[in-house]
């Protein structure tokens, strides 16, 4: 009793006091091996049968396969946060009710609401972890570890589906007289369909040249990899003056243009949901919101909000652990492990049938993505005030 009055008495004299030292150094190992425990499931589940499989039946190289199994790592580690968050929490702050020092705690005048406090600090702190990897870390290196294994994998057959309807337009950024700035369309780039290696149906405006604009109207095209152009076949190029006069009219069975290949990029979907962070989400968003297909657009529009929501689960998951850890009982390490494992299955259910509700219109974007948290939220401030009218 005696040491936890020196905790009480340093509590209001310190911002992070010896309790709240105490508490950290009780949570962090517990942390430290769920992260250790759920990343290794989620990356053996999903990733190493798969390599595995490719090793024995594609004769994918050994050294590849540990190289794609490490890069998948970080997307495995930002699941394993929110988790690890929750079973920290739970475990400590029950083991710590069922050996009475959380009674003893209140009993120094230490309120309830003062010892959760300290693992919804630490949660805030495991937010900011897990947004960093799920920004930075992980879409680049499940990008990386894609690109490693199709390239590893090259003589397999393509995997790119039939697009249509490609749509890719380019702005560029001018300067007004009076210091503002206007953006302008400098070049569109629409293609009927691409069958994995040609564009079909294609019609290009060019206004990249200054005082000179061109239409190009062709059957076909393709990227020449060999000499960075594209090569397109029976069409048209109409050269338009700036008094909107046609200037010129050449036709072509084959001619090479040096145009980006930013519109191939696009249709060979070289980046999957996964594979980008919001920046890029965005970025997609507006070329998406260009070619308009609603689903794909909603799509996006969706897993945007459930990037930015998803750091925010290790603060409900730290509330809800610390919350029901505290209420007066006897539970095992294995109970707190079982109770956890309800816990995240229960919500990541709940996290799909919002989002997919919200893809089918029934919710809005931000509800289908935040309402688990909300949910979540709510249920451990009202576990957090019944523990504490007790």
């Amino acid at each position: 009793m005696a040491k936890f009055k020196s905790f009480y008495t340093l509590n209001s004299l310190l911002p992070f006091s010896i309790m709240d030292r105490y508490l950290a150094s009780e949570l962090l190992p517990t942390f430290l091996f769920g992260v250790g425990a759920f990343a290794s499931i989620g990356v053996t589940i999903d990733a190493m049968f798969d390599l595995v499989r490719k090793i024995v039946e594609s004769g994918l190289p050994i050294g590849i396969a540990v190289q794609v199994f490490v890069l998948r790592m970080p997307e495995f580690i930002v699941l394993a946060f929110p988790m690890s968050t929750l079973l920290a929490t739970l475990m400590t702050y029950s083991r710590l009710s069922s050996e009475s020092e959380l009674i003893a705690l209140r009993g120094c005048g230490v309120s309830v609401y003062r010892m959760v406090l300290t693992a919804v600090m630490l949660s805030l702190v495991v937010t900011g972890m897990t947004f960093v990897f799920n920004e930075h870390l992980a879409p680049a290196s499940k990008y990386q570890s894609s690109q490693i294994l199709d390239k590893a994998l090259k003589s397999d057959k393509p995997t790119i589906a039939k697009q249509q309807n490609i749509f890719y337009p380019e702005y560029q950024k001018l300067k007004q007289e009076d210091g503002s700035t206007k953006k302008i369309l400098t070049r569109l780039f629409y293609a009927d369909e691409f069958d994995g290696k040609q564009m079909k149906g294609l019609t290009i405006i060019d206004r990249s040249t200054k005082g000179l604009s061109q239409i190009i109207v062709s059957e076909s095209g393709e990227w020449n990899p060999s000499q960075n152009v594209w090569d397109f076949y029976n069409g048209t190029i109409y050269l338009v003056a700036p008094d909107r006069s046609y200037r010129n009219i050449l036709r072509f069975e084959q001619q090479q243009l040096k145009l980006p290949r930013t519109a191939l990029d696009l249709a060979q979907k070289s980046r999957d949901y996964g594979e980008m962070n919001i920046a890029q989400s965005l970025e997609q968003l507006e070329i998406e919101r260009l070619g308009g297909d609603e689903q794909k657009i909603r799509k996006l529009e969706v897993r945007i909000q459930q990037k930015i929501a998803l750091p925010f689960v290790c603060v409900v998951f730290g509330l809800v652990g610390a919350a029901m850890g505290t209420i007066p009982q006897r539970t095992g390490r294995a109970t707190s492990f079982g109770v956890s494992v309800i816990v995240i299955f229960t919500y990541y259910i709940l996290y799909f049938i919002t989002g997919a509700l919200a893809q089918a219109e029934v919710l809005s974007t931000f509800m289908g993505a935040w309402l688990p948290n909300f949910l979540g939220l709510g249920i451990g401030i009202f576990l957090l005030m019944r523990v504490a009218q007790r």
